[in-house]
Parts: C-alpha cells; sequence; structure tokens
C-alpha cells in the first residue's frame, strides 16, 4: 500500500481551494506546478474547477480510481471522509488537518477514532497534522511547502513539519538530491518503523535519514532496523532526551536510565547513526553520498597548511582513528618528487606554495598505499593554488579507487567553485576539518557494522522454575519490592554467587554466627522495607571481634528504627567478607519504548555522582556484553592500574549475560540492582541486591 503513497496514478486532494492563502490551494498548486503526471481530482462541494481543473463535490463522485487521497479539511469532518475514502477502496491518504490530538482532549478522540477505522488495513494513513509527502522521482509535492527538492537518492522523514519546511528550504538551497521527504505528523497509523522498512527495498533510495522525537513499536524499530541498516545507512536525530523527560525510579538502575540512554543503546544494537543535530545529520550524510566505505579506520590526512593538519590529526586521534605512515616504498618515491621541506609523514603536508600538482602526485602514490583506508584533502586559498584545479585532481584520484574522499577545502569566496565541482561528483565537503573527520568516523563505524555477522544468543542455563516459585510467592505475599534476602533467592537460581550468610534476631545469635563464619565479617539489617540500607546506618563492615558484632548489632537496629520506624525488621544479617577486587554494579530497569535494559557501570556509593554506566536493550549478544563493558570512561581501573592484576572480565560478561536472560525470561522483573558486585581476578560475588516486580 506505501506504493499508492509513493507511486500513486492518480490523487485526490480532498479541500482543494482556489484562496491562495488556503492549504488546500498550496497542496493542488504544488502538484500541478511541479509537473506531477497522474490524474489529479480537486474535491470541493463549493466549486466547479479548481486552478483549471475541474472539482467534485464528494470523492464518491470522481469517476475514476483514486490511489492517494490528500486531506485538509476540518478535523472533525475527517474521519467520515477516511470511511468515504475505504468506500472507493482508496489505499492510502494524507491527512494535513490539524486539530487532533495536539489540540487537546476533543481531538485526541477524533485520533483514536481514525485509528480504529483504520485497524483492519484497508487504507493506510500518513499524519494528520503533517506536512505531507514528496517523492522526486515522479515530480509528486503533495505537501503544502513552498518549493521542490531536487532529484536524488535521499529519503527523510520528519516527526516536525515545520522541521521539514527548513530542511526543504536548506536542501533546494544546497542543491542536496532528494528522493522522498515524508511529514509523518501524529503517526495515528504509518511511523518511522514502516517507512524504513519499505525503504529497505526501495531502489530509488541509498541513504535513509529522519528526525524523530519518539518511537512506537520499540522492538519492532528494533527489529526492522537491523535488517535495513546491512543494506542502507540510516541517521537520525532523535530530541527530547534529556534528563528532564526521565522518569522516577526506586533503584539505582532505573534513575540512571532515561530515554537518552534507552535511545543510545538502541541505536547501537541496531546500527543505526545518530547524529548531534540536523546540521550534523546532513554534514554525515554528505559523507555517505559517495557510497564508498573504508576497509578499516586507517586515514591520511593531505593538506597545505599545517595548522588545519595539525586539528584534523588531534581529532582523528580523539576519535579512535589510525593515522598510519605510508609504506617506505611510497615514502621514498614521494621524498624525490615533493620539495624537502613537506612532510611524508601522517598529515603529508605538501607545504603552501603547492599547486594543485602537488595533490595529484601524493594521490598517485599513496592510492594504492596499504595503510591507507582513506582521505582527507584539506585546502586553504593561497596564492599558488588554483582551488578549481585541486578539486579536479580529488575527482580524478577519487574515480581510481574505492578509498573514500573526504574534503575540507577552507574559505568562501575563493574556493566555492572548487566546492560546486566536488559536489557534483558527491565528494563531500566540509568547512572545517573537525566535522570531516568525524564523518569519516562514521563511515568506519558503518563499514564494520556491515561487516560484521550478527552472533547468536548465548545458551545461559537458569533455574527457570525456582525463579518463577519465588516470584509468584512474593507477588502472592504483596510483595512487589524486594530487598536482599529475596533479590538473593532469585538471583542465586540466576547462577550468582554470594557470600555466606546467617540471619539473626539477638546480639548473642549474633555472636555464634560471626564465630561459625569466621572473623572478620559484614552485618546489614534485613528488612523488606529498606532498599539503601548504607544510607540509614544499617551496614557496618570489617568487624573483627565478638564485642565489635554485639555493638554493630545495637547500632544497626537502632538507627534502623531511627530513620524507618514503620519498616518491618526481621533481624540482622552476618555475612563472610568476600576477598578485595574491584565494586561494579548490574541492573535491570525498563524503558517504555524498548522494553527492558541491562545497565554496568563501577559500583559503591558514587555511582549515580559519577553516572559512569552503560546500557544495552535486551536480549544482549557476547559482543553487546564486552561492549557495554568497556566503553564506560572508567573500565582502565578494571584493566589493572599500577601494577595492579586486571580483573576476571569473563564472570562480569556472563553476570550480565545472566540479568538479560532473567529480563528475557521474565519480564515482571521491572528494576533490578547489584550494587555492588566485587569482581577480582578470579570471580565475582554479589554483595548487595534489591528487585522491583512489576504490579498489577
Amino acid at each position: 500500500m506505501l506504493d499508492a503513497l509513493f507511486h500513486p496514478e492518480s490523487v485526490a486532494v480532498i479541500g482543494a481551494s482556489a484562496d491562495p492563502h488556503k492549504v488546500g490551494y498550496s497542496l493542488l498548486d504544488n502538484l500541478i506546478r511541479f509537473g506531477y503526471q497522474g490524474s489529479i481530482y480537486p474535491v470541493n462541494p463549493r466549486a466547479s474547477a479548481i486552478l483549471g481543473l475541474k472539482a467534485y463535490p464528494s470523492l464518491s463522485s470522481v469517476p475514476s480510481a483514486v490511489d492517494l487521497a490528500v486531506i485538509a479539511i476540518p478535523a472533525m469532518y475527517v474521519p467520515d471522509t477516511i470511511r468515504e475514502c475505504i468506500q472507493k477502496k482508496v489505499p492510502a491518504a494524507v491527512i494535513v488537518s490539524a486539530g487532533f490530538k495536539e489540540a487537546g482532549h476533543a481531538g485526541a478522540l477524533l485520533e483514536e477514532e481514525l485509528k480504529a477505522i483504520t485497524r483492519d488495513g484497508a487504507i493506510r494513513i500518513l499524519g494528520p497534522n503533517c506536512l505531507g509527502v514528496i517523492n522526486t522521482s515522479c515530480a509528486m509535492n503533495a505537501t503544502f511547502a513552498a518549493g521542490m527538492l531536487p532529484q536524488g537518492r535521499i529519503s527523510f522523514f520528519s516527526q516536525s513539519g515545520a522541521l521539514g519546511i527548513a530542511i526543504l528550504d536548506w536542501a533546494i538551497g544546497n542543491r542536496i538530491g532528494f528522493s522522498k521527504f515524508i511529514s509523518l505528523g501524529n503517526k495515528a497509523d504509518l511511523n518511522e518503523t514502516d517507512f524504513i522498512e519499505y525503504f529497505i527495498n526501495d531502489e530509488e533510495t541509498d541513504i535513509i535519514l529522519g528526525y524523530i522525537e519518539d518511537v512506537v513499536q520499540g522492538r519492532r524499530f528494533l527489529d526492522v532496523a537491523r535488517k535495513a541498516t546491512k543494506v542502507k545507512p540510516i541517521l537520525l536525530v532523535k530530541s527530547g532526551g534529556t534528563q528532564a523527560g526521565a522518569r522516577a525510579a526506586s533503584s539505582h538502575t532505573g534513575a540512571l536510565a532515561g530515554s537518552e540512554n534507552a535511545f543510545n543503546a538502541a541505536f547501537r544494537q541496531c546500527g543505526i547513526i545518530r547524529a548531534e543535530g540536523i546540521e550534523d545529520l546532513f554534514e554525515t550524510a554528505k559523507a555517505f553520498n559517495s557510497k564508498k566505505l573504508p576497509a578499516g579506520g586507517n586515514l591520511l590526512i593531505v593538506t597545505n597548511a599545517g595548522g588545519p593538519g595539525i586539528i584534523a590529526a588531534d581529532t582523528a586521534e580523539r576519535l579512535g582513528l589510525g593515522l598510519p605512515q605510508l609504506t617506505k616504498e611510497t615514502i621514498d618515491t614521494l621524498s624525490g618528487l615533493l620539495p624537502k621541506n613537506a612532510s611524508l609523514y601522517n598529515p603529508v603536508d605538501i607545504i603552501g606554495d603547492a599547486t594543485a600538482d602537488r595533490y595529484t602526485t601524493v594521490f598517485e602514490h599513496a592510492l594504492t598505499d596499504p595503510n591507507v583506508d582513506g582521505f582527507l584533502v584539506i585546502l586553504t586559498p593561497q596564492a599558488t593554488i588554483d582551488a578549481g584545479e585541486a578539486a579536479e585532481a580529488v575527482i580524478q584520484a577519487s574515480g581510481l579507487t574505492e578509498k573514500p574522499f573526504v574534503t575540507s577545502f577552507m574559505g568562501e569566496q575563493r574556493v566555492r567553485p572548487a566546492i560546486e565541482l566536488l559536489k557534483t561528483a558527491s565528494i563531500p565537503n566540509f568547512s572545517y576539518p573537525e566535522p570531516a573527520v568525524r564523518s569519516f568516523r562514521k563511515l568506519c563505524d558503518y563499514a564494520a557494522w556491515k561487516r560484521e555477522v550478527v552472533p547468536p544468543l548465548p545458551a545461559i542455563s537458569l533455574d527457570t522454575e525456582g525463579i518463577a516459585s519465588r516470584i509468584h510467592a512474593a507477588t502472592g505475599r504483596g510483595e512487589y519490592q524486594l530487598g536482599e534476602d529475596g533479590a538473593r533467592e532469585i538471583l542465586a537460581c540466576c547462577g550468582f554467587r554470594f557470600p555466606e550468610v546467617e540471619l539473626v534476631k539477638t546480639p548473642q545469635e549474633a555472636v555464634a554466627a560471626a564465630g561459625r563464619i569466621g572473623f572478620p565479617v559484614v552485618m546489614k539489617i534485613s528488612s523488606p522495607d529498606i532498599l539503601h540500607k548504607t544510607d540509614i546506618g544499617g551496614v557496618k563492615t570489617g568487624i573483627a571481634a565478638a564485642k565489635e558484632v554485639e555493638e554493630a548489632f545495637t547500632e544497626i537496629t537502632l538507627n534502623a528504627r531511627k530513620f524507618m520506624p514503620s519498616a518491618f525488621i526481621r533481624g540482622v544479617n552476618v555475612y563472610e567478607t568476600v576477598p578485595k577486587g574491584k565494586e561494579i554494579i548490574l541492573g535491570i530497569t525498563y524503558d517504555r519504548t524498548f522494553g527492558h535494559m541491562i545497565m554496568f557501570g563501577l559500583g559503591g556509593i558514587y555511582v549515580e555522582v559519577l553516572k559512569d554506566v552503560s546500557f544495552r536493550v535486551v536480549p544482549l549478544t557476547e559482543k553487546d556484553a564486552e561492549e557495554m563493558v568497556h566503553e564506560i570512561r572508567s573500565v582502565q581501573l578494571l584493566k589493572g592500574a599500577r601494577g595492579e592484576k586486571p580483573v576476571d572480565f569473563a564472570s562480569i560478561y556472563d553476570a550480565v549475560l545472566r540479568l538479560s536472560r532473567l529480563a528475557t525470561e521474565f519480564p515482571d522483573v521491572i528494576e533490578l540492582d547489584i550494587n555492588p558486585l566485587v569482581v577480582s581476578d578470579r570471580g565475582a560475588t554479589a554483595l548487595d541486591a534489591r528487585i522491583i516486580l512489576r504490579r498489577p
């Protein structure tokens, strides 16, 4: 049915108008003015002809079949109009009309009515409250925007109509070619996932761009995007993900989660490239326009100016790109062809008096250098350089290799004609070296994603019967927040190791338990109502003698009664002391868009202050687990600093994958913390945990 949206043989404009100030006029005028070749049927009960075309009083009175209805009438009449479309067997409709959920309660009810009408799939709807749709390949502009996009192979969807209008104007001014443009509007029916799925097999689309504020059907979005990004790059801007939008939560993991982290994790796991803003979106899209991807991350910088070359090299190093030296053979050859004061290392500086011939010389010998995966060509408009000739040299060299070129012809007036030449050859130019390097980094990341074979999910064995029985027992008692004792039982069924522990009711029992376990011991208050024990003085460590045990018991219980007088106190837990290691935190949280996520970070009391954590959407592969562990800033502490042994990373990966399996098998676990999990060079031991279950 989306073919009817993009390639209709006939379009009915319902609400067409002869008044130039009305949207119905702009919609009809754009279809006519920009050369749409299909049949156009204006629908208006008070007109016999509009803009030279016969008008019809209703859709049902149109004598021929209609593939696409474009609707611009008051919102209250739209549901009945969609019913009329279904009766006439119109497969697709664009609802430009506003006044739906964005307008308040009455509008929201109208939108729900629209959803109900379209539920059986007899018609697909774009909108409501949208700008419309453009397909340049058939010259169809079914929007009320002021201009028409140049033809190209980029398809773009936007959740913001106003932003869409600005982007249309920008694309026209910069002569950036587009295949399709879609304004999503309120997404009552068609959404971003539907269009990504369509573009997978769309022969007119090479690059998929989008601006979104949210995602509906998050799991389907992930599945479809994974398939699409193996075929074509997807670059998205996602707004509305700041801490201001994060929900309140009871656990560390829930408090640190938010839509920003969820979308970052989801995009990473399905190969989507996230742009930092609209400018970055289109700057990056320029780099993908050549369709060339690097075989690795080694970038050769060729420049006629030392300063910009150094800036580019610094940026490349910060982004983890390689700056390889050319092979000895290449250097020996170039040393005889370039001035003695030229730098033959990376960056290759052909110095300020260079002509275009020097660029050509470097390209001729570096194109086949096995150490080089791509080129950044920097040019400043110095007196001896003809920027146009240099652009021709870049174009010629690019045509001889599959290695991508990005350029930074810096300046404005003297380099503008050269930049236009580069643009016609689909070679991206950036005003400054830094965005050029960032774009090359994204080319590398996408190339690596395309090459990657998605691994199968690991086989993780859990005691599912034991977990199910304990969750059932807890919810049967009305317990939905499980403290350490309840969480420990469930996590033990997942294969987590805990220190030996005894629950005691008196100071004397505590002394006896400590004697059996062996000094030193740790003591914690045991209460299902106290999740953050340290905060109320409910934990004592390093207790080495019987007298200290008695004192700790008294102090812990007094603190619990003082700070949480209504809490149910089971007693005090006495634990063995675990060998020293590094403290990490692991967790599960539930995101309303993508479902369950796993969190990893350094543990202890500072986790919410440092916020040095990573997230992934379940289920996780072994590669996901390894990547999320190594992407935190403080991972070097786990690798061993100042002669310390590295921790047992395999035990961390295993723990992450066990939580992923738990969240997948038992979705009623909506929040979970293990904080800390102490990891030594030989295994890991959980010291404290809490679980929050979904309430009915």
